[in-house]
């Protein structure tokens, strides 16, 4: 089976999902980047997990990263890096919302841009998310979805 090949129903799945994510990172850029980066700063200031100085970096350099990544999913181009980094991008975003939720945080998530609450739907929302990039991810990592020169190496 090739990478998100349509013939089987995982298969199938799988493109599906990574071009649905792909819509998401990009919808979730744009919503950041039509904004001032100052706004998207105090959201990301508010988890209080990052000095000054990375809360502007991350704010100014994030959203062109997840657009860059929504683009990569849709496109299908460098599939085995763009399903890892959705994944990994996700678990963090997942594990930062976790934690603020367990110590009692009333915040903004930053997700798509200010006005989005943290609340139990968008932990959902998110965890669904982390879910199916991961099924992306490992649906890429398969055997049959390596890229050939990995599996000579095999």
């Amino acid at each position: 089976m090739t990478f998100l090949s349509s013939k089987t129903p995982a298969g199938a799945a799988a493109l599906i999902l990574r071009i649905a994510l792909g819509v998401i990172f990009v919808y979730a850029a744009w919503m950041k980047l039509r904004e001032p980066w100052a706004l998207f700063a105090i959201a990301i200031d508010s988890y209080q997990v990052l000095p000054s100085w990375a809360v502007e970096l991350v704010a100014r350099v994030l959203p062109w990263f997840e657009l860059l990544l929504g683009v990569l999913l849709i496109a299908g181009v460098w599939r085995h890096v763009s399903a890892a980094a959705a994944s990994l991008l996700l678990a963090v975003f997942f594990g930062l919302m976790v934690r603020a939720m367990a110590k009692g945080m009333q915040i903004d998530c930053g997700c798509f841009g200010p006005g989005d609450r943290l609340s139990w739907v968008t932990l959902l929302r998110d965890g669904a998310l982390l879910a199916s990039s991961l099924f992306v991810t490992t649906t890429a990592f398969r055997r049959g979805g390596l890229p050939a020169r990995a599996r000579s190496a095999d």
